[in-house]
Parts: C-alpha cells; structure tokens; sequence
C-alpha cells in the first residue's frame, strides 16, 4: 500500500513539472562543451601529494598547479552539470537547483574562456578568477537543500528520501564533489596567503585533535547553553601532545556535529529529570593507520529501525531553518548549515573524502556511540563520484 502511494504522489509530482533543459537558456556550443567535458574522466589528488606540492611554493610550482586547476575544474563541474540536468522526479526544474546549475555554468565558461596558463602574471590572473569562483559557490548547500526540501514537501509525509534512493545517491556524490573542488581551489588560493606556521595552504601540518576538539566541544556547548540554558559535561580522553597533518576546519567541522547532537540528545533526555545529566566521553585513539575519535553519550540512543534514516538528507528532529529562509527571502541562505539535518551525511563525507569514515552504533534505551575514522597517512586518493 504504502509503495503504491509512493509511486502515485512521485507520478503526480512528475505530471506537474516542467522540465527546463540548459540547451534553452545558453548557446548550444557551451552545452556541447560542457558534455564533451562531462565525458572525461576526473583526476583525484591525496592529501600527501598536496603537502608535498605546496610544501615548497615557488612561483613555477603555483604555475603547474594553475594549468592542473585549468584542466581538472571544467571537467569537474561539467560532471555536475551533466547530473543537474538529469535529477528523477523533476528535482532538476526546481528554481534553486536550476540556480545552482546556473553558478557551475558561469564557473565552467569563465575557466574554458580564460587563456593557457604560460607564467607568473598568468597564474595570478588565474587565481583572481578562482577566488570570484570560490565566491559565487559558497552557498550551494544551503540552496540545493532548498530545491529538495520542496520536493519533499511536494511529495507529501509519506515519502521520505530513504524511498527515493537516486536522490539520496546524486546528493552524497554532489557534495563530496564540492568538497574536493574547494579544497582544492582553496588549497591554490590559500598558497598565496602570508605562511603560517605549521600550515601549508588549508592543510595543517601539525594539527592537534585534541585541540581542535576541544574548541569544537566549547562551541557546540555554548550554542547548548542558549537553547538550554544549561549544557552536559564533556570529558575528553587522549594525548593532548599528538600531531598530524590534516585539514583542521573540515575536523572541527565533523567533531562539532558529533558533540551537538549528543548534547542535544542528553538534554532532551534528562531536561525534565531532577538529575545532573552524564558527561559525555570523547576519546581520542592513535593507529598505525587511523586517528579514531569516539563520542559517547546516555541520550537515550536510537531505534535500530530509524538508524538508516540519520544518514538521509533533510532528516531532522529540531526545526528546519529552510522554512524560515524561503519566507524571509533569503534564497541564498548561511554559510554554514546547521540544523538542517545534513549535519550527519555531509560529516561522513568529509571524513571519507580523505580516506576515512564515521560510523553510529546506538543502544537504544542507553545512549549512542559515533566513532569518526580519519585516515593518518594521507595517502588515499579523493574518491571522485
């Protein structure tokens, strides 16, 4: 029964939509160019070979980077717009994927249109435009998940994405693809900034989980301390002193995520109690192979059925922010997406974008333990969709 209605409520959705081909709105030509790049295969980098590249940036390296950069992007982008294009149940024709669409065109034409890359004056020229791209992209997630929200809410309760797996399946390959086009846009851009220490580029060389954790911790609870006004304790356990080379804003962004939600989740649990709530326990593990960073919490856990549910996008158990941004108009939306039920999915990208991972075992009746999987040797290539 259930399937049957599935099916009608998707058949009635297609009925009403108009698909809005890109072969309408630019020359035929750049279509052309944009599939005929689409064809090509995508060339994936390691988080090693960026250190190594970027750890002695002479004028010739950015050169060499740049001309990568020249030929890589287009056939990056042209592989999204060619998806874009093609999304089932008419998600394609929604006005801000069509919008999204639009910005990895204007990107795609500004990187074929820019001359071959021959030396020092070209290169910066080509970082100039590379830093208007990185601009212009900046919120395609909150934008895209705009575009599905509606969706689902055409599709009515009965649907959720977890029966509509292409849309589940085009989104993970969508925004891991994003995540390797701006570190690596970053990454060139970040070249020709002043040098820090311990950094090369984006990339810290000496990066402490521990402390990077730990500031993650401070303002996951003091986001906590607002809606709550009261936030658990949050213990953590490992060797403060411990360094490796990785991407510290992408670690905080995922250690954030993780401690948010088990702070939320014991909250929610003992806000009614007349208890102090367990601390939670973030331990910190070095392997040969794996830095592995576990949170654990007594939130009350999650049913074993609804565990597949927390990898879906655009499911969430606290209000979704995307309501109140369609009504105030700001079609463009945050920066940052929090609460938007993406906080789960995206993190595992993250993690699995260079070599790692992040897997939830939860107790129900207990509490959940997430374990984030990041790969120490910085060897693995970018899994490219």
């Amino acid at each position: 029964m259930g399937f049957r209605f599935a099916s009608a409520v998707v058949r009635s959705a297609l009925a009403a939509t108009k698909q809005v081909k890109l072969s309408d709105s630019v020359p035929r030509e750049l279509v052309d160019d944009i599939f005929t790049c689409a064809m090509k295969k995508q060339t994936g980098v390691s988080l090693r070979y960026m250190l190594d590249f970027g750890a002695n940036p002479i004028k010739r390296q950015m050169v060499l980077s740049a001309q990568f950069l020249h030929n890589e992007l287009p056939v990056r982008l042209a592989h999204r717009v060619a998806e874009l294009e093609n999304l089932p149940y008419g998600l394609s024709a929604k006005p801000q994927v069509l919008r999204v669409r639009d910005w990895y065109v204007e990107s795609f034409k500004d990187l074929r249109d820019f001359p071959t890359i021959k030396d020092d004056n070209d290169e910066q020229k080509f970082t100039e435009l590379l830093k208007h791209i990185y601009h212009r992209h900046r919120h395609v997630v909150p934008v895209m998940a705009m575009g599905v929200a509606e969706l689902k809410k055409e599709l009515q309760k009965g649907v959720g994405l977890l029966e509509l797996p292409e849309i589940h399946q085009f989104l993970d390959g969508f925004y891991l693809s994003r995540i390797g086009i701006r570190i690596l846009i970053g990454q060139h851009i970040a070249l020709h900034e002043p040098e820090k220490e311990n950094y090369i580029g984006m990339i810290g060389t000496k990066c402490s989980p521990s402390q990077i954790v730990g500031d993650a911790v401070m303002d996951a609870r003091s986001i906590c301390m607002r809606e709550y006004a009261s936030a658990p304790e949050v213990n953590i356990y490992g060797d403060p002193n411990f360094t490796f080379p990785y991407v510290p804003s992408h670690l905080h962004h995922m250690a954030f995520e993780l401690v948010k939600n088990s702070l939320r989740a014991v909250n929610d649990k003992f806000d009614d109690l007349d208890v102090e709530p367990p601390p939670i326990r973030l331990v910190i593990a070095e392997g040969e192979e794996d830095i592995t960073i576990k949170v654990s919490d007594e939130g009350g856990g999650i049913p074993r059925s609804g565990l597949p549910r927390i990898w879906t996008y655009l499911y969430s158990t606290a209000l979704s922010p995307l309501d109140e941004m369609e009504d105030s108009g700001d079609a463009d939306g945050p920066a940052v997406l929090a609460g938007y039920g993406y906080g789960l999915p995206l993190s595992r990208l993250y993690a699995r974008y260079f070599g790692g991972d992040l897997q939830i075992i939860s107790m129900e009746g207990y509490g959940t333990d997430a374990y984030l999987h990041l790969n120490r040797l910085g060897t693995v290539q970018e899994p490219l969709p």
